[in-house]
């Protein structure tokens, strides 16, 4: 094992690393911590890591300070017994004189495939003159893994998939500037684009039917392994039947109750807790968010249904049945993954004569926004219902503007409880980022 290692090492820094679009992320390093990038798969989270290897290249660092692995290379299987310590004696093996000399940054892909390799970070942290970046598929390396084996030693940050301006950015376009009518057309047919892309960097150039493949492929592989395998599911068909029900369910209400009847119905012999169970499991994998009702009391939050929103709107498309999964509900969950980019406070609000809102998000400045999502306000009935709606939560939370997203459509209105502004998509996600 000692000798592959060495190999690998090499063989990293002789290979040129794909770096790809460059990230809205921000990712400065702290001394002693390790800094851990965490996300849904085929998120980026790799060429994110080249690319600060890249970053630290330009910036004069010699290639032999910079140790890359990945741990899902299969032949690091053996490191899954306790082995991680053979990475600094094989780098160490090679490069003595760096030894309590240099600054070594290392970048451990994928970490969580390995077990007990908490310890093993901490101690480098505390050992080494170093700097350490992880990647994981899971937020529970996050959650809970890092917060009671890493005592404060690691600064976690998200990565989704492309949002919208880091899509303008693969496609080269520049949205910032004056907005002349020619720009405006040219991102009008950008967000169309992203629309039916989604924002996973590996289909962006494919065509539909592929796109539709590789995004199955995906959904398929999370599932099973970042949930099935990762907790040995005793029941992994009702995992994945639970699975394809929130995906046709996007934006919709759901119960644990009738989840558990859902399934029960279908023949599986599963518990209501074990249903919770992998709801959150879900949540912790970044592929399906539940967002629960806004109110001061907790247990009637919890108690009450909540609503479900996947992590990328075209993922939905290529996954669900497409029979109750409509335009308004994919924008619905768009809107989602935007405002989710920016803040984890996020809540859907009932007004007391039981209006409902899409989004209440709290804000990291500890602002509130109101969003309601719909597709058009042609028709006077639906605009009529959307602003009553929005205008009784703006009375009741005491705020004086709120927001409606549409697909194409702006206007501003003044109402009794202050103002309210309809936008276009893209323009909502580009103010928003």
């Amino acid at each position: 094992m000692l000798e592959l290692l060495k190999t690998l090492i090499l063989d990293s820094q002789e290979t040129e690393l794909p770096t790809g679009v460059p990230r809205r992320v921000d990712f400065t390093a702290l001394p002693r911590k390790a800094s851990v990038l965490i996300g849904v798969r085929r998120a980026g989270k790799s060429t994110f890591l080249a690319q600060q290897i890249r970053r630290l290249l330009e910036d004069g660092v010699p290639r032999e300070n910079i140790l890359y692995l990945n741990f899902f290379d299969d032949r690091l299987h053996g490191l899954q017994h306790g082995g991680l310590s053979l990475v600094l004696e094989a780098y160490f093996t090679l490069y003595p004189e760096k030894k309590n000399r240099d600054t070594v940054h290392f970048f451990f892909d994928e970490i969580q495939m390995v077990p007990g390799w908490e310890p093993f970070v901490d101690r480098l942290l505390r050992t080494e003159a170093c700097t350490v970046t992880l990647t994981g598929s899971s937020a529970q390396m996050l959650s809970r893994e890092i917060a009671t084996q890493m005592r404060g030693r690691a600064l976690p940050r998200e990565m989704f998939p492309f949002s919208f301006r880091e899509f303008l950015d693969h496609a080269g376009l520049d949205p910032d500037g004056p907005m002349s009518t020619r720009k405006r057309l040219t991102l009008r047919k950008a967000f169309d684009a992203f629309w039916a892309s989604g924002g996973f960097p590996e289909v962006l150039e494919l065509d539909p039917g592929l796109r539709t493949r590789i995004h199955q492929e995906y959904f398929n592989t999370m599932v099973f392994r970042d949930l099935i395998e990762r907790h040995d599911v005793g029941h992994p068909r009702a995992v994945m039947d639970l699975a394809h029900w929130l995906m046709d369910h996007t934006g919709s209400l759901y119960s644990v109750n009738s989840l558990t009847g859902y399934l029960k119905a279908l023949g599986h012999r599963i518990q209501k807790s074990s249903v919770s169970d992998v709801l959150t499991w879900f949540e912790d994998a970044y592929i399906l968010f539940s967002v629960r009702i806004h109110d001061a009391s907790l247990a009637r939050a919890q108690t009450n249904p909540k609503k479900v929103y996947c992590i990328d709107h075209a993922l939905v498309n290529s996954v669900s049945s497409g029979i109750l999964v409509n335009a308004g509900h994919l924008l619905e969950n768009l809107v989602f993954t935007a405002l989710r980019r920016v803040t984890a406070n996020i809540f859907y609000y009932k007004s007391k004569t039981g209006l409902e809102v899409d989004f209440v998000a709290l804000m990291p400045d500890r602002t509130r926004q109101l969003v309601q999502v719909c597709e058009t306000l042609v028709s006077p009935q639906t605009r009529k219902r959307e602003v009553i709606a929005l205008q009784a939560a703006m009375t009741e939370l005491g705020q004086t503007t709120g927001v409606i997203v549409t697909r194409d459509e702006q206007e501003t209105l003044e109402v009794d409880a202050g103002t309210i502004r309809i936008l276009p998509a893209w323009q909502f996600l580009l103010e928003l980022s």
